[in-house]
């Protein structure tokens, strides 16, 4: 878990760079070259940098130990941040999407092939980078990590949008075709329809695990099985999970015989865990409610 933390952390870190770089090559580029979905998305990097330093600072918290404050430990830190990027994205999109549509009521702007070089370039190291920060936030469990993925996703989409308008621009202005010339704004606004999709499933998950939405049933059936192959228990009286930022913790209440002592109630209580924990490295706690069982019930 450890090694996992600190690829997050070095995933992180370059996508923080990355957009820092991307962000002074699009805005300078759109500004250059007058092009308003290239400019657009050089301010969409910019909200990244705010967004991939939340990421950062969160992944940072989540990982502390729990404490008297914090009993449960901090994961929900990651939740936090991943909520905070989809907000970003729903800025970024309406700003994308107002750009664009005020572009299409405006004489149209001389396409450029250096403006097409940049969202060329954007979309090929972006592309990169969701595929690297995705692999390693799942492979780390970590919920800011794999909404710092979809971020650059989303990046990916602005990129390759730009390159379509800007090219459609080009080829437009080769093939005297006069709506072409409108393809950079157009791509522009679906490229923040795209975004706000993006958001709203980034948004919709943090928000479910925030309100300690339960796991699936299949994943509480397969819980129930292991609690049931252990011998003593008499009742399955309940079984709750949910997830907290990068790790699970389970609630289990069950019924055992009422004359047992408190020695084996223990025993049965750690037999639980155990099973628990061997079968779902995800899951760091589970805790144990042991109700009185008798013969007849």
């Amino acid at each position: 878990m450890a090694h996992g933390h600190h690829s997050g952390l070095i995933a992180i870190w370059i996508s923080l760079i990355s957009n820092v770089l991307l962000t002074v090559l699009k805005i300078v580029a759109g500004l250059l070259l007058a092009s308003p979905v290239l400019l657009a998305d050089g301010v969409h990097n910019a909200g990244d940098i705010i967004a991939t330093v939340a990421a950062l600072s969160s992944s940072m918290v989540s990982k502390k130990p729990a404490d008297e404050d914090h009993p449960y430990g901090h994961g929900k830190a990651e939740v936090v941040a991943s909520g905070f990027v989809a907000i970003i994205l729903v800025i970024a999109a309406l700003w994308i999407g107002y750009q664009s549509i005020g572009a299409l009521f405006e004489p149209p702007h001389e396409p450029s092939w250096l403006a097409l070089g940049a969202a060329a370039l954007s979309l090929v190291w972006k592309q990169w980078l969701y595929v690297y920060t995705m692999r390693v936030g799942k492979a780390a469990k970590s919920k800011s990590v794999i909404a710092t993925a979809y971020d650059h996703l989303a990046d990916v989409y602005a990129s390759l949008a730009a390159a379509v308008g800007i090219g459609l621009g080009l080829l437009g202005e080769h093939m005297n075709w006069a709506w072409a010339a409108y393809g950079d704004p157009i791509a522009g606004i679906i490229v923040s329809l795209l975004v706000l999709k993006l958001a709203y499933e980034i948004g919709r998950d943090a928000v479910d695990i925030l309100m300690e939405r339960a796991l699936s049933p299949e994943k509480l059936a397969e819980y129930e099985h292991l609690i049931n192959g252990v011998y003593e228990i008499k009742r399955l009286d309940r079984v709750r999970a949910r997830e907290h930022g990068h790790y699970v913790i389970v609630d289990v209440r069950v019924g055992i015989p009422g004359d047992y002592t408190i020695q084996q109630g223990h025993d049965i209580s750690r037999q639980i865990k155990e099973r628990i924990k061997a079968a779902d490295e995800d899951v760091i706690e589970v805790l144990v409610h042991l109700n009185p069982w008798y013969p007849g019930e």
